[in-house]
């Protein structure tokens, strides 16, 4: 007999990890690979345009910032878009959008031009993570949530490592266009390939009933056995959800003071991150640092982001909050060591920027992801655009910091660098302290998360 009520949660859990998660989890490999070089791109970029455009290093500032403060309104106005039209929909104009002005960006002549197509640029750039977060959280089991949303994201700092591969191999022959060039072709393409072939959120389908025809295919491919009633009502069993949105619902079910430190918690890492991110390479370069080894140390950083994501994943699942506090606490001293591994050795260097992005970027894709959770499925998007958005306010701070500080001596810049990492480390404690209390009074959100 055809079931009147579809418990979407508990069929996610029976049929555990398939075909239609894999599918996910490719799709948001190569979305969120080209919006980590996107990010990156600019600070590989930076010392041929000092040389090119004849500029002091402190100039670039802004231009560093440009894209972050597209990405603050950005996150918001994506997260909106996709609870409002589907997490699918606020990827592929995400990708259109900062692919066009990347593209742009190429041609640029100057730093005005630089800054405004960064900054718009930045508006697409901000609808990745949200959305790639909430597709694959929804999409996936309970026990696999946070990982798999981990996976998902955990390929960002790969993305943000290939400009330096190309820095190094096409810069020299292309110019710092090429780097350009790549980030703005891609992900049109991306886009245009996802609107044809990536499958939308079952939970935000759950939520619309415009997607009936969609969800009723979707049930029937991850569950062919499965007795569906024409006028079957889906429902996610395990979440309170809201109608429409009002930023009131963030603070709402015991989150009133977690949400604000969430939103604390994201600037602090992302003003230590950003900072790494956008001076690495020009104040290596400074030192007087080959401009090979710059651009291997840039790209060492990102890639120990995403070894630390995958490594990490199952631990962070388990442990949520705690496990990132205990992360912020390592990455003090790592961080720290940067500018003396510059003037050691190239081995040295290569290894403290190794596990300096796999605890900063590895904490990153863990907040991004466990951040999400902690709201329901007609809130998510929104909820993690909030954090990225507010939190924006650190990464434009972090570079505009380095460029008043950028006469300091390397070590010195590197051991001030350490100090957002201290602060994130005692709220994220907090945030730990806070959500097991507010678990242990309403045990009906455990299953939510």
């Amino acid at each position: 007999m055809a079931d009147k009520v579809v418990p979407v949660s508990r069929l996610l859990d029976e049929r555990g990890l398939g075909a239609f998660q894999i599918k996910l989890l490719i799709w948001s490999f190569f979305i969120v690979l080209i919006d980590g070089y996107d990010i990156a791109a600019i600070a590989f970029a930076a010392p041929s345009l000092v040389r090119e455009w004849a500029l002091k290093p402190g100039a670039l500032g802004p231009v560093f910032s440009a894209s972050l403060v597209g990405i603050l309104i950005g996150s918001a106005l994506f997260g909106w878009i996709g609870d409002r039209y589907g997490r699918k929909a606020a990827l592929v104009w995400s990708n259109l959008l900062f692919g066009v002005f990347t593209l742009a960006a190429a041609y640029a002549t100057n730093l005005d031009q630089m800054f405004w197509l960064r900054l718009l640029a930045g508006l697409g750039i901000g609808g990745v993570i949200p959305n790639v977060v909430a597709i694959n959280a929804e999409s996936a089991p309970r026990k696999l949530r946070a990982t798999l949303a981990i996976i998902a994201v955990g390929c960002v700092p790969i993305g943000g490592a290939i400009p330096g591969f190309v820095t190094a191999a096409l810069v020299p022959q292309y110019g710092w266009q090429i780097l350009f060039l790549i980030g703005g072709i891609v992900p049109i393409i991306i886009a245009i390939a996802a609107q044809i072939g990536m499958p939308e959120s079952i939970k935000y389908m759950t939520l619309h009933e415009s997607q009936r025809g969609k969800m009723e295919r979707l049930i029937t491919a991850i569950s062919p056995g499965y007795p569906l009633s024409p006028n079957a009502k889906f429902v996610i069993e395990d979440e309170q959800q809201f109608p429409g949105f009002n930023p009131a619902y963030l603070f709402r079910q015991g989150l009133a003071v977690i949400t604000p430190l969430l939103w604390l918690l994201f600037a602090l890492n992302l003003m230590g991150y950003f900072f790494l991110l956008s001076w690495t390479p020009t104040l290596m370069t400074a030192a007087k640092l080959p401009p090979t080894t710059v651009a291997l140390a840039g790209a060492s950083l990102q890639v120990g982001g995403t070894v630390g994501a995958l490594l990490l994943c199952w631990w962070l699942q388990r442990h949520r909050f705690l496990a990132i506090a205990i992360m912020f606490v390592i990455a003090v001293p790592v961080v720290g060591s940067i500018g003396f591994a510059g003037l050691t050795s190239q081995a040295a260097l290569l290894t403290a920027t190794f596990f300096a992005g796999f605890l900063v970027l590895g904490i990153q894709s863990g907040i991004n992801v466990v951040g999400a959770l902690i709201y329901p499925t007609s809130l998510r998007a929104n909820g993690s655009g909030w954090q990225l958005g507010i939190g924006r306010i650190g990464s434009i701070v972090g570079p505009l910091m380095g460029a008043l500080f950028v006469g300091m001596p390397v070590q010195q810049l590197y051991m001030w660098s350490a100090l957002p990492f201290v602060a994130g480390a005692a709220v994220c404690f907090a945030i730990h302290r806070l959500n097991t209390a507010r678990l242990a009074a309403h045990p009906e959100l455990v299953q939510a998360q």
